[in-house]
């Protein structure tokens, strides 16, 4: 769902015992087709180099996604000649990577006219590494630009076309600006229910052009009016010449809508409300490790309330500085995630911004950082909960918190105590409670470099991810909230 491309191996029983329920079998390959771009199965030694390079080849060309490769026992052990490189023949896989012309023209003569236009921004943009491209044509057309949870660092936060993060806790300017469009252009983007709300109202009175590596995400969703199947960075480098052949010298006007969209960006700034019950506010140290840290530095979250904080206080500046699991949301991503990114880029400081429910998932990841010098920086935003889930339940099940509420910061008994966890698998620990502490705690783990830093940042566990639009709902529910209207109609 990421797009993320993953090379996996696993190992099955004897071919001759296969289908027998020996010890351990799995039908690993028909359990894992619905999750891979593809699953391979090796009976035969000779068979593996092919396999490997296939499974290679598929992962990181068209759209990137996972592959798996599982290797019988008796096929490991087995000999074979060494044959690289291997012949690799995938009939029937050819993905298209240059657009066609007429498309291109067709989304350049749509920009050219159109008065509301947004670039909605997906995660393909980075994987296809077209930040620059990005760049150049949002300058060309003086276009909003909207960048998704995955998007984030594909376009400067500081640049003034930069609207923020579109969706469900997406910046008020972000969501109306696609909603009241009239003209879309979604690159590597799939029009996700998080972004969309309730999709059938969804910018009702936009015309799209999709542009998108993979063919079956293009009207998926929303009908694309120019469907474009391409490589997102070239596609973005035709778009930019064939739009300055439309416009002819002339940018469209498009005064009145930015007109419109900074009148929102001064009305709703983002912000967020201190906590009455004395403890900490989680936006607030969230906001200072970005500041102190820097946009240089590499940020991995977990899934929850941190999560879509992270992603709003954090300025990004660059692609790849932003790391999470967008599509399925798993919980237990942050610490397995900042230690691959301090491994492939060793001299960055690499910060996992975890929650306390995310952190006992994969905590004990901190033995291989400590065993093998991956000194990355852990701050768990400990709001004694599974907050995100809480929150649900505090607006939409009368208050009813069910199996939300933990024991792991507030009171005088904490299970665990992250600190003593943190001490005991060779990190330096510390826990910050108080507003005060906060800047020295964030420098001391900056300053640290020779093991892993783990800080407990005891926040409040009633504060809430702003804004918020509903599940199922449309989009519109943004208007009705600001204007303070006592009902909302979903099918208004």
């Amino acid at each position: 769902m990421d797009s993320v491309p993953l090379l996996a191996i696993t190992g099955q029983v004897f071919s001759t015992l296969m289908g027998t329920d020996a010890f351990q079998e799995a039908d690993i390959v028909g359990i894992t087709m619905p999750v891979t771009k593809h699953s391979f199965l090796v009976k035969d030694a000779s068979e593996i180099p092919g396999a490997l390079a296939a499974a290679y080849e598929i992962a990181s060309t068209g759209r990137p996604g996972p592959v798996l490769v599982d290797i019988t026992k008796d096929a490991q052990q087995a000999m074979a000649p060494f044959i690289w490189p291997p012949k690799v023949d995938l009939p029937g896989y050819r993905p298209v990577t240059k657009a066609h012309g007429k498309q291109i023209q067709a989304a350049a003569n749509m920009l050219a006219a159109a008065k509301k236009p947004v670039l909605y921004v997906g995660g393909g943009v980075i994987r296809g590494r077209a930040s620059a491209e990005l760049l150049a044509l949002a300058e060309t057309t003086g276009a909003p630009v909207v960048t998704t949870l995955m998007a984030r660092g594909a376009f400067p936060d500081s640049h003034p076309q930069q609207l923020g993060m579109p969706g469900m806790h997406g910046t008020v300017p972000a969501v109306l600006a696609l909603q009241e469009a009239d003209l879309i252009v979604s690159l590597g983007a799939r029009f996700d229910d998080r972004v969309t709300g309730k999709a059938k109202l969804f910018a009702p009175h936009a015309k799209v052009v999709h542009v998108d590596i993979d063919p079956a995400e293009i009207s998926k969703i929303r009908l694309a009016d120019v469907p474009i199947v391409g490589d997102v960075r070239d596609v973005l480098i035709d778009l930019d010449a064939a739009f300055r052949g439309a416009i002819n010298g002339e940018k469209p006007d498009t005064e009145e809508w930015w007109s419109y969209l900074d009148g929102l960006r001064d009305e709703f700034p983002l912000g967020y409300t201190d906590p009455s019950d004395g403890l900490l506010s989680p936006q607030y140290v969230i906001k200072r490790i970005g500041e102190m840290t820097g946009p240089e530095g590499i940020y991995a979250s977990g899934v929850g309330q941190h999560q879509m904080w992270s992603a709003q206080f954090i300025k990004y500046e660059r692609p790849n500085a932003w790391l999470n699991s967008g599509g399925a949301g798993t919980m237990g991503y942050s610490v397995p995630a900042a230690m691959g990114a301090k491994v492939a880029e060793p001299d960055r400081v690499v910060w996992s911004i975890d929650g306390d429910g995310c952190f006992q998932m994969t905590n004990q990841e901190l033995a291989t950082c400590t065993i093998n010098n991956i000194p990355i920086k852990v701050a768990i935003i400990n709001n004694s909960s599974l907050g995100m889930v809480r929150q649900w339940q505090t607006l939409f099940y009368d208050g009813r918190h069910s199996n939300t509420d933990l024991n792991t910061g507030h009171g005088t008994v904490r299970i665990p105590d992250f600190v003593k966890l943190a001490e005991a698998y060779g990190c330096l620990a510390i826990r910050v409670e108080k507003e005060e502490e906060v800047d020295a705690a964030i420098q001391l783990a900056l300053d640290t470099n020779d093991r892993p830093v783990v800080i407990d940042f005891v926040v409040s566990a009633d504060a809430m991810v702003w804004p918020m639009v509903p599940q199922g709902v449309s989009n519109n529910y943004v208007q009705y909230a600001r204007d303070h209207a006592p009902a909302f109609d979903e099918e208004d």
